[in-house]
């Protein structure tokens, strides 16, 4: 399977489709939560996340530990934006 930094990147890039399909855009993320199904790759998941994110609109962010749908999940991200 993909590794945290595959998965994140292409969960990211897939966010930003449907936030412009919705007319909006990360800039304008209320909220975040993150699910890793293990922990221990917080960092690898951060650092992708942080290159990603608006510093100057930083939202509300949960990440936890969490058995996901399918072993071949690492990481899955669900946000909230205003439009």
């Amino acid at each position: 399977s993909a590794s945290v930094t595959t998965q994140t990147r292409a969960i990211l890039a897939k966010i930003d489709e449907r936030l412009a399909a919705a007319g909006t855009d990360k800039s304008r993320l209320l909220s975040a939560t993150i699910w890793l199904t293990d922990i221990a790759t917080f960092d690898e998941m951060n650092a992708v996340w942080d290159a990603w994110v608006d510093p100057a609109n930083l939202p509300a962010r949960a990440t936890v530990e969490a058995k996901l749908a399918s072993p071949d999940y690492l990481v899955e991200i669900a946000v909230i934006a205003a439009r």
